[in-house]
This record gives C-alpha cells, sequence and structure tokens, in this order.
C-alpha cells in the first residue's frame, strides 16, 4: 500500500523545469526511470510524460526520508517536493533538456512501489510483439508510444476544432457508431429463443433475421 498524495500539488512537469527555476521549491511526480545508491548519495531520475529529472538524497537530506529513497527501484511512483539546483560543471549531462538542473529532495513520498518490470521501459525496445502487448499498460509508459498518442491527440483536436470553427457538431448515435472492440460486442440471438419465438409469431424479426 503506497504513501497517500492528500497535501500534494505537481507544481511542474518534470522537463519543464530549467535553469531559470534554481532557488525554487516545487513538487514533481512520476515513475522512477532508474536508481543509483552510492552510499551517502542517491540518485533518482523521475520521469514523467515530458520527460525526466535528476533527484538528489544527500547529507542535507532527512535521514527518515533518505531511508525511505534507498529501496526504490524503477518504476515505483513518486511524489517529490525540493529545491532545484544548478549541476556542477563536470556533473552536467548535456543529453538531457534537464541535464544543468537537479532537485535536493525535502520530501519523499512512496505513491506505489513495483515489482521489476517484465520489459524495459525506454526508446526503441526491441522486446517482442506479444510481449508488449501482454504488458501494454507498461508499453504504453514508453517515450516513443506516447509520443504516437499525443500526435493522435493533436490531430484529432486540430480536425475537431475546425469542424466546431465551421458550424459542424459531432454527435455520436448508435446507428453512426461502430461496435467497440473486445468490449460491448453485438447481441447474438440464441437458436433456442429464435424457436421459442417463432412459434408465437413465425414473422419475429429475430427468425427472419436469422434466416
Amino acid at each position: 500500500m503506497g504513501e497517500s498524495i492528500y497535501g500534494l500539488k505537481r507544481t511542474h512537469m518534470c522537463a519543464q523545469l530549467s535553469v531559470a527555476d534554481v532557488g525554487k521549491t516545487v513538487t514533481v511526480m512520476g515513475w522512477c526511470n532508474k536508481s543509483r545508491n552510492l552510499g551517502g548519495v542517491i540518485f533518482v531520475t523521475l520521469r514523467d510524460r515530458t520527460g525526466i529529472i535528476q533527484v538528489v538524497f544527500n547529507d542535507t537530506t532527512d535521514p527518515e526520508i533518505f531511508a525511505k529513497a534507498v529501496p526504490i527501484r524503477s518504476e515505483y511512483v513518486l511524489a517529490v517536493v525540493g529545491e532545484v539546483v544548478k549541476r556542477s560543471p563536470e556533473a552536467v549531462n548535456p543529453n538531457l533538456p534537464t541535464g544543468e538542473i537537479e532537485i535536493i529532495a525535502k520530501e519523499l513520498r512512496v505513491l506505489s512501489s513495483a515489482e521489476t518490470p517484465p520489459i524495459y521501459i525506454e526508446e526503441d525496445s526491441d522486446v517482442n510483439e506479444a510481449t508488449r502487448l501482454k504488458y501494454r499498460y507498461l508499453d504504453l509508459r514508453r517515450p516513443d508510444m506516447q509520443r504516437n498518442l499525443i500526435l493522435r491527440h493533436r490531430v484529432a483536436k486540430i480536425a475537431r476544432d475546425y469542424y466546431d470553427e465551421n458550424g459542424f457538431i459531432e454527435i455520436e448515435t448508435p446507428m453512426l457508431t461502430k461496435s467497440t472492440p473486445e468490449g460491448a460486442r453485438d447481441y447474438l440471438v440464441p437458436s433456442r429463443f429464435i424457436q421459442e419465438n417463432s412459434l408465437h409469431c413465425p414473422s419475429h424479426p429475430s427468425f427472419l433475421n436469422s434466416c
């Protein structure tokens, strides 16, 4: 059972932070991408749909918070409150949009723990399709899959906005929409039902449709 999120409100998405936010106290939430415990210092890369940010637990961190960070592993769901600081020149990661900054944790809540994932949550994964579909809820966390979903959303929004601005109305009725795949299925009339009703009404629609 994870900790409650009560009383916390996200102030920034992970990749929204920049050098301009240095000195601010922020609240970020997401999945643990990687955790590195170097003994006196723990580095956690926190990931959400916008990107990742490095969170640091060190000798300035409250001992209880530090102890809570020790067992963190990949895909733990975390909420972190901390101060944005600039990384030392040798620690800058030029491959990350947030590579010049990190968050010194002041508060940590483990919202949900996780077992070792059966697939890697990374871009361009070479995992076979059957495994990806079996663990679809994990596959959709990968950055390339999320970009596809975001692109689809934006295309649909542009189309809807265009039609709305030009006086069209979007409607969905049972006569105009398609059946839901794997969810709500069309009603198939059992033969017993047909026979029972056809004795009383030979022209019963179900009987006629089955011929």
